[in-house]
């Protein structure tokens, strides 16, 4: 049974509110994939805060209209769930790579960030950018490099005058 004209007009406008405000989205294929295999995925979605829906094409390519993804308009074909991102910009990418390993009937065809499409062999390229608590762990390491050296650089002539007296006071034979 199709869905009424309302009906479209509502899922249009849900696909196309998420995609707006999204970090990125993946298209990927699942001809084949059980009920119950496709629960599973939406439930790994869902863990890992991303956005996940089966629309038909049509419906899909003007959801996108006017947003970041609409470069994906030409890989909607076929039996097609998207993907996406709401936080993460690898989210998306990681969940599906991750349940495409054990699940081959799921195939990514299309990855879009920062209004750019790349084929769907490009998804571990996306899944491997870092988590936000990862890439703030690593800025913070990057701003805290420098001041750490500094320290190191302002103390180090009284840990060697330090060490330098207890050489001399060994030397001495602890007399010093």
């Amino acid at each position: 049974m199709g869905l009424k004209l309302d009906d479209k007009k509502t899922v249009v406008a849900e696909v196309n509110a998420v995609a707006a405000s999204a970090q990125s989205a993946v298209a990927a294929h699942y001809r084949g994939l059980s009920v119950t295999q496709i629960t599973s995925l939406r439930a790994r979605a869902r863990k890992q805060g991303v956005y996940m829906r089966v629309v038909k094409n049509t419906l899909a390519r003007k959801a996108v209209e006017g947003t970041d993804f609409a470069c994906l308009s030409d890989s909607l074909k076929g039996p097609t769930v998207l993907a996406f991102s709401r936080e993460e910009p690898g989210a998306a990418a990681r969940v599906i790579k991750e349940f495409a390993k054990d699940n081959e009937k799921l195939v990514p065809v299309a990855v879009a960030i920062g209004g750019q499409v790349y084929p769907g062999s490009e998804l571990g390229r996306v899944a491997s950018l870092p988590t936000l608590n990862e890439a703030r762990a690593q800025l913070l390491g990057l701003l805290q490099a420098p001041m750490s050296q500094f320290v190191r650089t302002i103390a180090e002539p009284q840990a060697k005058f330090a060490r330098l007296l207890a050489a001399y006071r060994d030397r001495q034979g602890g007399a010093a």
